[in-house]
């Protein structure tokens, strides 16, 4: 049974208020606002709403909501507030602090119980909804994080360095950002660009993948032309990330790029390779090239033995690796204890994002809108496709104009024989050997023409396939067109089937609409159902 917390100095007031809810709740009391907020610490995961009076002795109500907001318990416990008070002024402070709803003396029972089971039922769905949207937001980070640490792995393991590089500079840049960050506001930061910073720190030396062995790993000094090679990695990891064809756009490629180029220079101007002094230099790559100093110092390398925690403080405070921020420097004063934690493996820091903390802050902010509305579009549009794709065999797609990503249901992959991602399809070999290049291009060029107050389309998708002369295998014509079935001319021995590929083009909000990209679906005719449906899909597969 939930709980509801009746904080009230008037003993009948918490004697009327109890009658009229103790057949649905448990009911806990308190006499004053210091009382509240200890029955709060000892009972804050199970409290399910806090019925606050607002005039009290010692702490009144607003006392209390403050104390709960700077608590952080405001973010997941409801809080109506009962008061005979009129003042708007009060009414408005109470609803600055967080009040979600407002119950005036003298009590009406139906009013009151209405009141509470609502907000409990609101609270209730609110977590659930940012529950739906942080597990999809979390996927999303952790595969991008993924991907990211195995490129930053492959450059670690030609450097022959540990395994914990990467980990360590990521955990050594986020505790100086966020001492930085308490620190001063000079460099505009947040926790999101800690986040992408940090996330990126990762890429750092992805130059040195193509810097040669031989010097890459050569135990002894090298010459003056074979460190000019090895400075060289900057600006080959820096060009390796403008020279994508695609996302170079995106932040997360716009910051490795800063970091990859920069985290060389040097506070004074002295360092490589565009000579960038003081705050010409991107904040993000100060950080990392320290992290970075203290990290090789600290660990063993083939050239040279570890140096201890002290002794590398010690080192960089001196300026014998090189000048740094003097903000930076206070950071990392402040932050040596941590960060030598850190490196002999007894603390680390909690690098992932708080992604339910994130989809609460967007619902608070009514980004997303917490109603039974939304929360049951969720979960019909997740069944819905769970639905499609066990009737149809899942021969769905979805394509994003802007990144040119390609996305097909995975019954659409097995059968096709091709990737469940393809980034730049109209390029893509597997795509290319099924449809031919062509093709591609007048279905790509046939979702963009769409226009936004007629953006769904169908097309007749006739596969004609013959037999190669001299060969066993079959010969397969596609044929995207507006015709019907009889309108296509195809031998009598061929086999010929027809699907209807059916189309809706996406646009943004805002005006002017921009096409941003298609989803689509491929329907069997009658004949195929069958097919679709999983019952022979060999017949299928290199045809589709």
């Amino acid at each position: 049974m939930e709980k509801i917390l009746i904080v009230d100095d008037s003993e009948m007031n918490r004697e009327m208020l109890s009658e009229m809810l103790e057949h649905d709740y448990e009911i806990l009391e308190a006499a004053d606002g210091k009382e509240a907020i200890s029955i709060l610490k000892d009972n804050i995961t199970c409290i399910s709403l806090v019925l606050l009076d607002m005039i009290m002795p010692e702490m009144n109500g607003i006392e209390v909501l403050d104390v709960m907001k700077k608590s952080g318990w405001l973010v997941d416990l409801p809080v109506i507030m009962i008061s005979a008070e009129e003042s708007s002024d009060v009414v408005h402070k109470a609803y600055e602090l967080g009040v979600t709803e407002f119950i005036r003396r003298p009590f009406d029972q139906l009013i009151v119980q209405k009141r509470c089971q609502n907000v409990i039922s609101l609270y209730s769905k609110q977590k659930k909804l940012a529950g739906l949207f942080a597990d999809q937001f979390y996927e999303r980070e952790k595969d991008s994080r993924l991907m990211i640490d195995i490129l930053a792995h492959i450059v670690e393991f030609r450097n022959n360095e540990s395994g914990m590089h990467v980990i360590h500079v990521q955990n050594y840049t986020e505790i100086l950002l966020k001492q930085l960050m308490q620190l001063t506001d000079k460099y505009d930061l947040d926790n999101d660009k800690i986040s992408l910073i940090t996330k990126t720190a990762a890429l750092h030396d992805v130059g040195k993948i193509c810097i040669p062995d031989e010097i890459l790993n050569k135990p002894g000094r090298l010459t003056d032309e074979e460190f000019k090679i090895m400075k060289s990695h900057s600006a080959i990891g820096s060009q390796m990330l403008a020279d994508l064809s695609f996302h170079k756009d995106e932040p997360l490629v716009k910051m490795a790029y800063t970091i990859a180029r920069w985290h060389h220079e040097r506070w004074d101007g002295r360092g490589y390779p565009d000579g960038l002094a003081g705050d010409d230099i991107p904040i993000a790559a100060q950080t990392v090239a320290l992290a970075d100093v203290y990290d090789a110092l600290t660990s063993e390398r083939c050239y040279k033995k570890a140096f201890s925690h002290a002794t590398a403080l010690e080192m960089i405070i001196k300026g014998e690796c090189g000048q740094f921020n003097p903000l930076l420097i206070d950071c990392l004063n402040t932050a040596a204890e941590e960060m030598r934690l850190v490196k002999e493996g007894g603390s680390t820091p909690n690098a992932e994002y708080d992604v339910r903390e994130f989809a609460l802050d967007l619902l608070k902010s009514n980004a997303l809108y917490s109603s039974d509305r939304l929360l049951h579009l969720l979960e019909y549009e997740k069944m819905k496709n769970r639905f499609f794709e066990g009737i149809t065999g899942g021969c769905s797609f979805e394509y994003t104009a802007k990144s040119q990503m390609l996305t097909v249901s995975a019954n659409a992959a097995k059968t096709l024989g091709i990737e469940e991602t393809i980034i730049d399809p109209i390029h893509n070999e597997q795509l290319i050997g099924i449809f031919g290049k062509e093709k591609l291009r007048e279905l790509k060029a046939k979702f963009r023409s769409l226009p936004p107050d007629n953006p769904i389309t169908q097309y007749n998708f006739h596969i004609i396939a013959t037999e190669k002369a001299n060969e066993e295998s079959s010969s397969y014509i596609f044929r995207i067109t507006d015709v019907s079935e009889s309108g296509v001319n195809c031998p009598a021995s061929a086999r010929h089937t027809v699907y209807k590929l059916i189309c809706r083009a996406a646009f943004t909000i805002a005006e002017p609409q921009r096409y941003t990209g298609v989803i689509g679906k491929l329907v069997p005719s009658e004949s195929e159902y069958g097919i679709m449906k999983g019952v022979d899909l060999n017949d299928l597969t290199g045809v589709l």
